[in-house]
């Protein structure tokens, strides 16, 4: 069944059992997206670290000290994982490491939302 838009009847606001729906933002590169972005100017120049994290190892501070250029280090993830990305020491996304012009990236395949 397909529901066109001449098939939609909106509701009588002074019906009670009216469905109740909640605004969204705009999509970006729409005209309300643009104007909210423009909004943003006054944050533009705060830093944040970000980090990617692949994963993590844990060895005494000798075995550190002796690392050298090339000595491979056995990590907690596996390969294919995802790697985690933070922002400010906050998990907020996942995603997959990539290869853009020589150079590592990485693209985010999840959102992570932390319940307040």
């Amino acid at each position: 069944m397909t529901i066109e838009p001449h098939d939609i009847i909106p509701a009588d606001p002074s019906d009670a059992n009216a469905p109740v729906f909640e605004d969204f933002e705009p999509f970006p590169g729409s005209d309300q997206a643009v104007a909210g972005a423009e909004g943003l100017e006054a944050v533009h120049d705060v830093p944040v670290k970000v980090q990617a994290v692949l994963g993590r190892a844990r060895m005494p501070v000798g075995e550190l000290l002796h690392l050298t250029s090339g000595t491979v280090v056995e990590l907690d993830r596996r390969v294919g994982e995802p790697v985690d990305i933070f922002v400010n020491d906050r998990l907020i996304a996942r995603g997959e490491v990539v290869l853009i012009d020589n150079a590592l990236g990485v693209t985010l395949t999840e959102i992570v939302r932390q319940d307040r």
